[in-house]
C-alpha cells in the first residue's frame, strides 16, 4: 500500500507542476512591462487653455478628455516653449528652448532652416531602446528629406509637412487667386506616407477628413504593436485654422463649428484610449495629452479661449503659452488629481527618458525630469523658472515661482478694433509697446495689476536670472549672443 500511495503522490505532484508551468508568465515579459511602457503623445494644435471641457470650455462637450483627467492628472502650470508650431514642436521633441537649437517661428515649404538631424529626439532615444515608433499628423520641423520625421527617429509618418492653412486656398474654401500675395506662391497641401507624397488637399472638405484618418491610423498602429513596446506621436490639424469637421460631426455639437471639431478631437481622444484598453496595454502605456501654443484669437468664433489669460498665440503672454496638460498612467499616476506645479513640453523628453530607461541626449537639453509631479511625490519641485521667448529669440519674460516679470518690448495684440474677423475670416493684428512690468500669477493669472513698484527686490531678483539666460542661449531684446546655441539644419 505504501508503495501504492507514492506512486499516486508522485503522479500527483508531476500533474500539478505540469499545470503551473503551463500557466506561468516568463519573468522576462513582467521586465519589458515594467522598464518599457508605451508612449503616446496627442498633440492638439492652437488649442487654447480653456477649450476642453474640464478646464471651463464648452458648450460642446468634451467626455474622453473629461475622462483622461478623471484617470489621471490635470495640469494648470503647464507651459509650450514658445506661442508658435515649429518651434514649440521642437522644444517638446528635443527637450530644448527652440533658441537654443536656432528654430523659431512657423516653417513653410520655403523655410530655408530645419530641426538639425544632429539633435536627438524623443523617437531616436526610444527607437534606440526597441520601441517600434510612429508619428501621424503635423510634423512642421522639415519641410523634405532628409528633414522628415523618418530622418529624427520614427519608422512610420503619414501626416503634413508644415500647417494646414499653408496652401492656396482663400478664407472660405475658394482658389486663392490674387497673385500679389504670399499665399499664390503655396502648393496644394502634400500628405505624406513615409518620405513620400501620396495625396494633396485642394478643398475644405478634404480637411474635414484630417481627424477621422488621422485616428483610423494611429488605431491601427497601436493595434498592429500591441505585443511590443511602441511610441506615438498624433499631432493632430485641428483646432488650427482653417478648422473643419467631417459629417459624423458636422453641425452636430449645437456650438457652431468649432464644437463640432472640439467634439470630433474628443471622439479621437477617446477612440485611442478605446484600442490601448481593447488591447489588454492600457495599464502599460503613458498618455500625454496637450497642445502647442494658446489660440489663435484673431479668427473669432473659428479659435478658442485662453479660460480668462491674457492674449493668445504669438504673444509672450500666458494665453499663448499656458495650455491644457493631462497625463494617465493607470497604477503609476494618482487618478482624478490635480498638479499646480510649473511644468513645460520641454520637460516630456527627459521625464520620457527616465520612464523608459533611454539613455539622455548626448548634447545640453533645457528640460528638467518631473516624473515626481506625475506620480504626486510630497514637495516635488523639479522646475522653479522659466523665460519666455518670442520672434526669433527676443526674451520677452520670466517667470520664477509665481512671479512673471516682462521685459520692455514691441508685442503682437488681439485687443485692437478690428483684431477679430469672424467664420474663418482673420481680424487685423494691434501691436503693443509693452513696459517693464512684474505680475503675481497666484493672484493675477490674467496679467494685468504690475506690482513692479512693490516689489524691486523681486524685480532685481528676476532680471539677474534673465542675464543668465541671454548669456547662454542669447537674446535679440538687447542683442545677446548665445555662448551656447546650436544651428539649426540650412536647407539648399
Amino acid at each position: 500500500m505504501k508503495i501504492i500511495f507514492k506512486y499516486f503522490g508522485a503522479i500527483t505532484v508531476l500533474l500539478v507542476t505540469v499545470i503551473l508551468l503551463m500557466s506561468y508568465k516568463k519573468p522576462v515579459n513582467f521586465e519589458i512591462e515594467q522598464s518599457t511602457p508605451n508612449v503616446v503623445i496627442i498633440f492638439m494644435d492652437d488649442m487654447g487653455y480653456g477649450d476642453p471641457e474640464c478646464y471651463g470650455g464648452g458648450p460642446y462637450h468634451t467626455p474622453n478628455m473629461n475622462k483622461l483627467a478623471a484617470e489621471g492628472m490635470r495640469f494648470t502650470n503647464f507651459y509650450d516653449a514658445q506661442a508658435v508650431c515649429s518651434a514649440s514642436r521642437s522644444a517638446l521633441l528635443t527637450g530644448c528652448y527652440p533658441t537654443r537649437i536656432g528654430i523659431s517661428g512657423a516653417l513653410d515649404h520655403r523655410s530655408k532652416i530645419a530641426l538639425n538631424p544632429e539633435e536627438e529626439t524623443i523617437a531616436e532615444l526610444l527607437h534606440a531602446k526597441g520601441y517600434k515608433t510612429s508619428m501621424i499628423g503635423k510634423w512642421h520641423l522639415g519641410n523634405r528629406e532628409p528633414y522628415l520625421p523618418m530622418q529624427q527617429g520614427f519608422d512610420e509618418f503619414f501626416g503634413l509637412p508644415y500647417s494646414n492653412d499653408m496652401w492656396p486656398v482663400y478664407y472660405d474654401g475658394t482658389p486663392w487667386t490674387d497673385t500679389s500675395s504670399y499665399r499664390s506662391t503655396y502648393p496644394p497641401l502634400p500628405l505624406y506616407e513615409g518620405n513620400k507624397v501620396v495625396k494633396t488637399l485642394k478643398t475644405l472638405d478634404d480637411q474635414a477628413q484630417l481627424t477621422k484618418t488621422y485616428t483610423e491610423r494611429a488605431v491601427k498602429f497601436i493595434n498592429e504593436n500591441k505585443t511590443k513596446p511602441f511610441f506615438l506621436y498624433l499631432a493632430h490639424a485641428m483646432v488650427h485654422v482653417p478648422i473643419a469637421a467631417s459629417s459624423k460631426f458636422k453641425g452636430k455639437s449645437g456650438a457652431g463649428l468649432f464644437g463640432d471639431v472640439m467634439e470630433e478631437v474628443d471622439w479621437s481622444v477617446g477612440e485611442v484610449m478605446k484600442a490601448l484598453k481593447a488591447n489588454g496595454i492600457a495599464e502599460n502605456t503613458l498618455v500625454i495629452f496637450s497642445s502647442d501654443n494658446g489660440p489663435w484669437l484673431t479668427f473669432g468664433n473659428h479659435a478658442g479661449n485662453t479660460g480668462g489669460l491674457r492674449e493668445g498665440k504669438g504673444t509672450a503672454w500666458d494665453g499663448g503659452l499656458k495650455v491644457p496638460f493631462i497625463v494617465s498612467w493607470p497604477k503609476k499616476i494618482p487618478a482624478g488629481t490635480i498638479c499646480n506645479n510649473l511644468t513645460t513640453t520641454m520637460d516630456m523628453l527627459p521625464t520620457i527618458a527616465t520612464i523608459c530607461k533611454t539613455k539622455f541626449p548626448g548634447k545640453k537639453i533645457d528640460g528638467v525630469n518631473v516624473f515626481d509631479l506625475f506620480t504626486a511625490v510630497k514637495d516635488a519641485n523639479p522646475r522653479d523658472e522659466f523665460v519666455y521667448y518670442y520672434d526669433k529669440n527676443n526674451l520677452k519674460a520670466i517667470r520664477k515661482g509665481n512671479w512673471k516679470l516682462v521685459f520692455p518690448c514691441i508685442s503682437q495684440t488681439y485687443n485692437k478694433s478690428g483684431a477679430i474677423g469672424q467664420d474663418g475670416f482673420p481680424g487685423k493684428y494691434g501691436s503693443d509697446s509693452v513696459r517693464l512690468s512684474l505680475f503675481n500669477l497666484s493672484t493675477d493669472p490674467g496679467e494685468d495689476r504690475d506690482v513692479k513698484d512693490k516689489h524691486p527686490d523681486v524685480v532685481k531678483r528676476l532680471t539677474e536670472i534673465a542675464d543668465k539666460y541671454r548669456k547662454e542661449i542669447g537674446d535679440g531684446l538687447t542683442n545677446s549672443v548665445g555662448s551656447e546655441v546650436r544651428p539649426a539644419a540650412k536647407l539648399n
